[in-house]
């Protein structure tokens, strides 16, 4: 089969160009803005890219186009198309399905789903449960929205081991094995496509579902948290009766999903009477089941919030036949995701404590409070722990909109000092940190950003770049300037 790829730089798309590519179909697509480094990725899996979305490239007529959620029927100042393609495809009626769909249709089926679902911590959960998979002898499948640094590829197509390699046979869900190959995949709850309003995750039908949290986002395309929790109920309504539903005990939003109907198994973690709890320091921690210790996970991860996505894979894969403390070991060796809190480099000064530059994806002010928070209490709070500077740019639809703004100085607490990039911004974030005066300022450029930073920057402190996106490549820009001062 022959696919060509609208929108095919984005993540999701991206990860399904490589996966139709490793299944022997013909791929090609086109984006605006064709560049490394996912450019390089795709041209090195032999797939032919093409700039922009011009509507000769009907010519190339392929057996199926797949059209990414970036496309739209949108026009420009002009009144001509954003899309030029789109149209030509829909004035031809030539085939066209979005990527979930495909993703469904063609790789999917026949599998064991391991879908992970929530506002935040899809990456790293997904990333974690694969891993956990891969350790355990099941040679899973995965699309993850970033690189799981075991594996060094956002996504791959796995498949069922032979017995004598995998520690599990296949068997029937009762069993307590694999219902098929297994597949883990990260479920967004963002739309599918222009013509296709419903949450991406409903296309991918999961034996194993994980409703790790849920919150308002996406203001964009959700009027209000209800309409979110609606299309988490039409995942859970996907879910056969012998699969399973893993679901955040802390979450009332969850609970809500839950009592609208639920067919399947139910594991609970993280509150103290869920099935699955914590016990110690995210760090170092002991799991119980149902109050009885089974598993103790002891890695280089540090927040409540990865010992929470600790216990949600723990709980996935038991679905799958991985015990608990098998689970827990293979996590013991989890190397976390590029844009993680990952360290960018450090700069040192004449024998005095390192500055340290991380980069992370954090973007939603509950995922920048709980990064800064999981940071400090790595830390620690003695006077010679080191300060946090925050450095963002409210950069998603939803915080562009200037939804969440209010919530700004309370994610940003756990800060010693926060930075603000206010490029392309409609709302005044100057006004919106106001509550913590002189500890906060702004910028409308990168550079300014980093002059600021430079100025205020001191031996040991420890500055957080927080974007999901490149941040106009503000990592390496900080460390050559604190290099320089």
């Amino acid at each position: 089969m022959h696919i060509h790829i609208l929108g095919i730089c984005g993540t999701f798309m991206g990860g399904l160009a490589a996966l139709a590519r490793e299944a022997g179909h013909r791929v090609t697509g086109c984006d605006a803005g064709v560049y490394p480094p996912m450019s390089d990725q795709l041209r090195a899996l032999g797939i032919d890219l093409i700039e922009g979305f011009d509507a000769d490239q009907l010519a190339l007529a392929p057996d199926v186009f797949v059209i990414g959620n970036v496309v739209s029927r949108a026009r420009l100042p002009d009144g001509s198309p954003k899309f030029p393609l789109m149209e030509a495809i829909l004035d031809a009626g030539v085939p066209y399905t979005s990527g979930p769909q495909w993703l469904a249709e063609h790789v999917l089926q026949g599998r064991h789903v391991l879908a992970v679902a929530g506002t935040h911590g899809k990456t790293t959960t997904t990333s974690m449960l694969a891993w956990v998979l891969e350790a355990n002898g099941l040679h899973p499948g995965f699309l993850v929205g970033g690189v799981p640094m075991n594996f060094g590829v956002s996504a791959r197509l796995g498949g069922q081991t032979s017995t004598s390699e995998s520690r599990f046979a296949t068997g029937s869900p009762q069993s307590g094995a694999a219902w098929g190959p297994t597949f883990v995949i990260e479920a967004d709850e963002y739309d599918t496509a222009f013509f296709d309003k419903r949450s991406k995750f409903v296309h991918y039908r999961p034996r194993t579902a994980i409703l790790n949290n849920l919150e308002f986002d996406h203001a964009d395309i959700f009027p209000d948290l209800a309409a979110i929790e609606r299309q988490f109920h039409h995942l859970v309504r996907t879910v056969p009766g012998t699969g399973r539903v893993v679901t955040n005990g802390l979450e009332e939003s969850l609970d809500r999903v839950l009592h609208q109907g639920c067919w399947s198994e139910v594991r609970s973690f993280g509150a103290a009477v869920s099935d699955f709890t914590a016990h110690g320091e995210p760090h170092a921690f002991d799991v119980h089941r149902r109050g009885e210790p089974v598993a103790r996970v002891e890695w280089s991860l540090t927040g409540q919030h990865n010992q929470l996505n600790a216990l949600a894979a723990i709980a996935a894969a038991e679905h799958v036949g991985v015990t608990p403390a098998d689970a827990a070991r293979a996590l013991g060796s989890f190397q976390n995701v590029r844009r993680r809190m990952e360290v960018r480099g450090t700069v040192a000064r004449d024998g005095q404590p390192p500055l340290t530059v991380y980069d992370d994806f954090a973007h939603h002010p509950t995922a920048i409070r709980t990064t800064l928070d999981g940071l400090r209490r790595k830390l620690g709070t003695d006077s010679d722990a080191g300060r946090i500077l925050a450095v963002f740019e409210p950069r998603s639809n939803t915080m562009k909109l200037g939804t969440m703004k209010a919530q700004l100085p309370w994610s940003l607490e756990p800060a010693d000092l926060a930075f603000c990039h206010t490029g392309g911004l409609d709302w005044n974030a100057e006004e919106a940190l106001a509550p913590m005066g002189a500890r906060a300022q702004v910028a409308p450029d990168v550079d300014t950003l980093i002059t600021q930073i430079r100025a205020a920057a001191r031996p040991g402190d420890h500055i957080v770049c927080m974007s999901n996106g490149g941040f106009g490549g503000i990592h390496q820009r900080l460390l050559n300037a604190l290099a320089r001062a």
